[in-house]
């Protein structure tokens, strides 16, 4: 529809579709620039989200970001993150034109063939950040819409009403819950990949698993690392994932500092992770302005559902902290384990892995063996 048609009002019910559904509604933003000025009225009904567009004003109505507050989940869509990448994955795409549409894309915007990497490689270009980001993007959305695909699948997509996603799931989450477009969304993820692996190179880092231990014993052993290294080789916790489960950040010397002194404060073991940096770090610092940059020129509206931050694991409602809250992302370290713990104390029911690999949902039962937790596969 084109922004110069004059409409007395339009009432979009924002339902908890994914993405797809988004970019039809897309179409609606258009409103919001309407030549004779516009107002956007936004309202909720539980958790799910109301849009009215009026016209005749020439102000805004500004968005409350604590609209989703008082959320009370039920059924969530949790998507993975970094890690989760593994040769094989996206090859049921090609069997449902929705998920292979979305590859499809993928390829004029990243200017290859995505699918065929994430199917045959080589492992070692998946695994960098630059590919292994988009294409956990990419590929968990095609998963989506697998799942519509099959019989109930869209019943199952219409009650999710919360998402997060783990680090670069967020994204992922923010997409299917309509904050922005498939893809504007792999534009910030190329970008962001981009920007992560350009601060990987600029100061060389890396990230342990230390297992065994709860998140206080961690930070003892990263304080007692750190006083043997010098400033710019300190360590810190980047992943709170799950209990006995905290990934750490830092220097090299740092980190190996770590992984010395693991066993002597009674860690069952440490892994050393495939990734390219000190993620959630301030490692990450230079990637900062590039994703503030980025963001700054991209449409993002109110999601239609809740989708808890990595941050605050808070729902934000307002566009512009959405932008903030994202541009700190990588920097700020990952609270998964107050999420997921904060889900179920708020009463979620039911729970999907939307994309590659189980991690998500290994973490969701150490944290509560009766979690009801299912993988959606691509």
């Amino acid at each position: 529809m084109a922004s110069s048609l004059i409409l007395p009002s339009v009432s979009l019910k924002k339902t908890p579709l994914n993405y797809s559904q988004s970019l039809k509604t897309q179409k609606f933003s258009s409103f919001f620039g309407f030549k004779n000025g516009g107002n956007l009225r936004i309202k909720s009904h539980g958790t799910r989200v109301f849009m009215s567009v009026s016209t005749g004003s020439p102000s805004q109505t500004a968005v409350d970001d604590a609209l989703f507050s008082d959320y009370k989940p039920s059924c969530a869509f949790l998507f993975p993150g970094q890690g989760a990448q593994a040769l094989g994955m996206g090859a049921e795409a090609q069997n449902v034109p929705a998920a292979a549409a979305l590859f499809k894309k993928a390829n004029d915007i990243m200017g290859f063939d995505l699918l065929e990497i994430c199917i045959n490689g080589p492992k070692e270009k998946l695994n960098t950040t630059v590919l292994s980001q988009p294409a956990l993007y990419v590929t968990s959305l095609a998963a989506v819409e697998i799942l519509r695909a099959r019989e109930g699948g869209q019943q199952i997509i219409d009650s999710v009403d919360v998402t997060c996603g783990l680090s670069l799931g967020e994204y992922t989450a923010l997409a299917f819950a309509g904050a922005f477009s498939f893809e504007d969304g792999l534009k910030l993820v190329k970008l962001r990949g981009e920007a992560m692996q350009a601060a990987s190179d600029a100061a060389q880092g890396a990230m342990v698993s230390v297992i065994g231990l709860d998140a206080e014993k961690v930070q003892t052993l990263c304080d007692a690392a750190n006083e043997e290294v010098s400033e710019d080789e300190r360590v810190e916790i980047a992943n709170f994932l799950c209990p006995g489960n905290y990934a750490v950040s830092g220097g090299v010397k740092g980190i190996e500092a770590v992984e010395a002194k693991a066993k002597s404060f009674k860690a069952r073991m440490t892994v050393r992770l495939a990734v390219g940096g000190a993620f959630h770090t301030r490692f990450m610092e230079p990637a900062v302005s590039r994703l503030e940059a980025a963001l700054a020129t991209t449409q993002i509206r109110t999601p239609r559902i809740p989708v808890i931050s990595n941050v605050d694991v808070k729902p934000h409602a307002d566009p512009d902290t959405i932008k903030k809250i994202l541009a700190r992302q990588a920097t700020s370290p990952v609270q998964w384990e107050s999420t997921l713990k904060t889900l179920l104390d708020k009463g979620l029911n039911k729970s999907y892995e939307v994309g590659p690999g189980k991690v998500i949902a290994g973490i969701m039962k150490r944290i509560s063996k009766t979690a009801e937790i299912e993988n959606i596969s691509a």
